[in-house]
């Protein structure tokens, strides 16, 4: 069998997710700083593994305040929990260019297994002539289970920041 090794070009990825605000609206926000590493075992995405790191003090949401209170205490704990984490455990094909990805992600020091929805978008040469894979992830996870359980108590009822965060993540591959 032939391995090959592949890493995240940051160029042309995104690692974002969406969180409800006030019960009714959409709050986008992002990490600046992130790698990512795989391998694959001839050609067969399951025969894969991958693992990913993002920098906590990275995350952006277009808003200073916002983004210094994830980056505290209350959220990410940035200065003491640097980084998050995730180590594949396995990849399952569900359809034609469908997966799923298991494995276990670290916030804030807790481990928890999490699976998510990968749409294969392909491989193809650059101009330059790197082989790059592209793939779509998608999410949800509930931020309490990684003790991220800050919020505040709306008037009319229901809390400021909901539980579930959606991850939406786009990420090219370049084979080493």
């Amino acid at each position: 069998m032939a391995k090959t090794t592949w890493t995240i070009d940051p160029t042309h990825s995104e690692i974002g997710f969406k969180v409800k605000h006030m019960m009714f609206t959409n709050v986008s926000g992002r990490f600046e700083q992130f790698s990512a590493t795989g391998e694959m075992e001839d050609d067969n995405l399951e025969l894969s593994s991958f693992s990913f790191s993002a920098d906590a003090a990275s995350i952006s949401t277009g808003n200073t305040d916002r983004d210094g209170h994830l980056k505290g205490a209350d959220f990410f704990d940035a200065e003491n929990h640097g980084q998050l984490t995730f180590q594949s455990s396995g990849m399952k094909k569900v359809s034609d260019s469908d997966y799923e990805l298991t494995g276990d992600l670290t916030i804030k020091g807790v481990s928890k297994p999490v699976a998510l929805k990968v749409e294969f978008g392909g491989i193809g040469q650059d101009p330059w002539g790197n082989t790059k894979a592209g793939f779509t992830l998608n999410g949800t996870i509930n931020r309490k289970d990684w003790g991220l359980s800050w919020n505040a108590p709306l008037e009319a009822g229901g809390v400021l920041v909901s539980e579930d965060v959606r991850l939406n993540i786009d990420v090219q591959m370049v084979k080493g």
